[in-house]
């Protein structure tokens, strides 16, 4: 492979209900089309490797639930503020690794909740300008609509909003609610790529759920 490829390292594992073995081969193949020489790891202590995680252009998250040591969380993290771009989707990103709230604060948001399971609901595109973007307007998604915990200084590029029809059971007080569904940010000098979408494989199949994640990782990419 030609030297000048950029790199990325796709961190694939967890609960297997979120299929990261597919995810994670979908979108190595994606990044693979795109020019990236990729490197697939199905364990954690691929974080313990400094030497690896400086010679990324990209490191992709895809590990649900799961804990990582201290160690592993402060080499990650000093990777991506070298620059090192961070990026992730759905649980494999924003429910990793929940004893870890450093971890949490470097991707901008941690999942807490998807009332209703596996339902019919909208995605509001708010910043149809951004490259990440273009293109999409509203679109619709069958899957779990996302509650987290978000940092506000996120850049929100799409929310979802919480319309009642699944909660009014359990959780009626979050009717209305406006929730951050893709952001992007800044980790030092690395960035940051973030989507809620993405529950099973079969989700990439609509279009911007597949385009709006592509491109938000090679947004990140250095």
């Amino acid at each position: 492979m030609s030297e000048n490829r950029r790199k990325a390292l796709l961190v694939s594992g967890g609960w297997t209900g979120h299929q990261p073995k597919e995810t994670t081969a979908r979108f190595a193949a994606l990044l693979e089309e795109n020019g990236f020489e990729t490197t697939v790891r199905e364990d954690l202590d691929a974080y313990l490797d400094k030497d690896l995680l400086m010679q990324q252009d990209l490191i992709v998250n895809n590990f649900t639930m799961g804990e990582i040591t201290k160690a592993h969380e402060e080499n990650l993290l000093a990777a991506v503020s070298s620059g090192i771009g961070f990026g992730g989707w759905h649980g494999g990103a924003g429910d990793s690794f929940r004893a870890s709230p450093a971890y949490q604060f470097m991707v901008g948001g941690q999942w807490v909740a998807h009332p209703g399971n596996v339902i019919d609901y909208t995605v509001q595109v708010t910043q149809p300008g951004d490259p990440i973007m273009a293109g999409f307007g509203e679109f619709a998604v069958k899957s779990e609509q996302y509650y987290m915990h978000i940092d506000p200084s996120n850049e929100v590029l799409a929310t979802t909003t919480f319309d009642g029809a699944f909660v009014n059971d359990n959780v009626p007080w979050i009717k209305g609610a406006v929730m951050p569904v893709v952001w992007k940010r800044r980790w030092g000098s690395g960035r940051v790529f973030y989507s809620a979408l993405g529950h099973v494989n079969t989700d990439f199949d609509v279009e911007p759920v597949r385009e709006i994640t592509l491109r938000g990782l090679l947004w990140a990419a250095r």
